[in-house]
């Protein structure tokens, strides 16, 4: 979230993939749901720092769940969850979403390909 306590996009992502994976939200099934719906590249990387610092900020929590199967190997895994904050950033962040386009028509939206 910035200073003006809105999510970024990357952000308002991360938050939307943890709920779309339930209960099986954790680093790479988070990337993987992102990359799905938007079908872009995303760095693992990425993922984890902002599901850190979403956590910092109190808008999801997580849980460690020990690696017990041999793929595994020991290691364990963090799995997140949607916190009743983050519910109500993501609720704020497609209001304001809805305020921005109301009234405009995306067909007179202008690109570079048009004269």
């Amino acid at each position: 979230m910035g200073s003006d306590g809105l999510l970024g996009a990357f952000e308002e992502h991360v938050l939307l993939a943890v709920v779309r994976c339930g209960d099986d939200a954790y680093g790479m099934t988070v990337r993987r749901e992102i990359e799905a719906r938007t079908g872009r590249d995303v760095a693992i990387g990425a993922v984890y720092s902002t599901l850190s610092r979403l956590e910092a900020k109190g808008l999801v929590g997580s849980r460690l769940q020990d690696g017990g199967s041999p793929e595994r190997r020991g290691r364990a895994r963090r799995f997140f969850r949607l916190e009743p904050a983050g519910a109500r950033a993501l609720r704020e962040a497609r209001e304001l979403h809805r305020a921005l386009w109301d009234g405009l028509d995306p067909g007179t939206l202008v690109d570079g390909d048009t004269p």
